[in-house]
C-alpha cells in the first residue's frame, strides 16, 4: 500500500418548484417540467438506487470555504484513515472536501450538488440551483411561479475566491421564463469542454440527454447519442485520454429500470453497449483499463469493477445491496463509495491488494461517520501527480534471435 493509509496496527433530485402566485394548473411547459422530474427520478434510481440525502439544504447565504466547520455542520472523519489527496462530495446542499484526517466545507449556500474535479485539480465544477422568479402564460394570463435555475459553476479548492458561473439553464421565450436541466458536469481531459446531461437549450424539444458545453464558444450541443425516449441519459465519465466517454442509457424492463452502460467514441460520435442491463455510475481507473460501476438488481445496489474493454465483471467490491457511486483512487489501490444505512449516507473505502486484475479486497474503512451525505452527488477523488506512485512499466518483450539462413545446397 506504499505507506499512504494510516490504520491502528494494521437523489435529492434538483426540482423546479411551481408555486403559482394565483390559481395555477400545471399545463404546457409546467407539465413538461413535472414529467421530466418524474422521468429523471426513474432513470437515476433505476428502481433501486437510494435517494436519501442529508438533512435538507443548509446554508447561511454566504459563500467561500469554511475550513473550520461549525459543530452543527461538521463531518466526522473516522480517525483510522488519512485520505491521500482530496475527495469532494456534497452534504446538505454544500460542497465539501475531505483530505488527510479532516473535512471542510467549500460552499455554504445550501443549493449545490454534483461536484467533480478538473483534471489538473485547480477547479471543482458543480451545479447550483439558483432561485429566481419565473413566468408562464396559463389560460391566457401571465402567471408567476418560483423557479430554481440549474447553474454550472466552478470554484478553486484551495483559496477563498468565490465561485464562478459557467452556464445557467435559464430559458426565456417572449414573456415566459423557465429553465432547463444541467446535471453531472465533468470536464474533458484537455479541459476544453464539459460533458453533462441536459434538456437544453430548449426543454420543449429535448429530453435530458448527453451533451457538450464548449468553454470557448459557450455553445451547448447534443452528442447525438441514441436514447430510449423519454428516459434519456445520465452519468457521463471521460476516459483518461479523452477518446471515450461512458454514459448510461436509461431504459425499462416492465416496471423496473434497465440501464445500459454505453461507450461513446468521441472522434466518431458512435455509441455501443459496454455492459448491461443493470449498470450505472461508471468511473475510470487512471490507466483506463478498468471501470468501477454500480450494479443494480431487485435486491439493491452494489459496487463492482468491470473490464473497460469488454465490460466483463472482474470483481464484486460490495455485497450488501446498500453501496453505490464508487470512485477510484488515482493511485489505483483503493475505491471509495457511498453506502446507505438506516437512511443515512456515509463514505467508505476499500483497499485493493495485489496486481490488477487479480486483486483481493483489503480492509474496508469508514471515511465518515453518520455524515448524511447527499446520495445524488457522487464522490470524486484527486491526488496531485507528484504524490502518485510511478505507473508500473509495461514489460518490454525480449526479442527472439532469428538464425541466419543456411546457403542452399550447390550455392557458390
Amino acid at each position: 500500500m506504499t505507506g499512504r493509509w494510516r490504520t491502528p496496527g494494521v437523489r435529492s433530485m434538483s426540482k423546479r418548484l411551481f408555486k403559482a402566485s394565483g390559481p395555477f394548473v400545471p399545463t404546457g411547459i409546467a407539465l413538461i417540467g413535472l414529467v421530466v422530474v418524474a422521468v429523471l427520478s426513474v432513470g437515476l434510481m433505476t428502481g433501486e438506487l437510494p435517494s436519501v440525502g442529508g438533512n435538507g439544504p443548509a446554508g447561511d447565504g454566504n459563500d467561500g470555504p469554511i475550513r473550520t466547520p461549525t459543530p452543527s455542520d461538521v463531518i466526522v472523519v473516522d480517525p483510522r484513515t488519512k485520505v491521500p489527496g482530496m475527495l469532494v462530495y456534497a452534504k446538505t446542499g454544500n460542497i465539501w472536501i475531505q483530505s488527510g484526517d479532516r473535512a471542510y466545507r467549500l460552499t455554504n449556500r445550501g443549493q449545490d450538488s454534483m461536484p467533480s474535479w478538473s483534471p489538473d485539480g485547480r477547479w471543482i465544477y458543480f451545479v447550483r440551483s439558483v432561485p429566481r422568479d419565473g413566468r408562464i402564460v396559463v389560460d391566457g394570463v401571465l402567471r408567476g411561479y418560483a423557479l430554481e435555475v440549474p447553474t454550472v459553476m466552478r470554484i478553486h479548492p484551495d483559496d477563498d475566491s468565490p465561485p464562478e458561473t459557467i452556464v445557467a439553464g435559464l430559458y426565456q421565450k417572449g414573456t415566459a421564463t423557465w429553465s432547463y436541466y444541467l446535471r453531472e458536469p465533468v470536464l474533458s481531459p484537455d479541459m476544453t469542454r464539459l460533458a453533462l446531461v441536459s434538456d437544453g437549450p430548449d426543454a420543449t424539444k429535448s429530453n435530458v440527454v448527453l451533451q457538450f458545453f464548449d468553454l470557448a464558444t459557450l455553445n451547448l450541443t447534443s452528442a447525438g447519442a441514441a436514447e430510449n425516449r423519454p428516459l434519456g441519459h445520465q452519468d457521463p465519465a471521460w476516459s483518461p485520454n479523452g477518446a471515450t466517454l461512458l454514459y448510461v442509457r436509461n431504459g425499462r424492463d416492465g416496471s423496473r429500470g434497465a440501464p445500459f452502460l454505453m461507450r461513446y467514441a468521441v472522434p466518431t460520435g458512435l455509441s455501443s453497449i459496454l455492459a448491461g442491463p443493470g449498470y450505472i455510475a461508471p468511473a475510470w481507473s487512471r490507466d483506463g483499463r478498468f471501470i468501477v460501476a454500480t450494479q443494480t438488481d431487485g435486491l439493491g445496489t452494489d459496487v463492482v469493477i468491470l473490464d473497460a474493454s469488454t465490460g466483463a465483471e472482474l470483481l464484486r467490491v460490495t455485497n450488501d445491496g446498500q453501496s453505490f457511486a464508487g470512485t477510484w483512487s488515482p493511485a489505483g489501490d483503493a475505491i471509495a463509495y457511498l453506502r446507505i444505512d438506516g437512511g443515512v449516507v456515509d463514505l467508505q473505502l476499500v483497499t485493493l491488494v495485489g496486481p490488477a486484475p487479480d486483486w483481493t479486497l483489503g480492509e474496508t474503512l469508514p471515511l465518515t461517520d453518520a455524515a448524511g451525505l447527499d446520495a445524488a452527488s457522487r464522490p470524486y477523488w484527486y491526488i496531485p501527480p507528484d504524490q502518485l506512485p510511478e505507473p508500473t512499466p509495461t514489460p518490454t518483450p525480449i526479442p527472439t534471435a532469428v538464425p541466419s539462413a543456411a546457403p542452399a545446397s550447390g550455392a557458390p
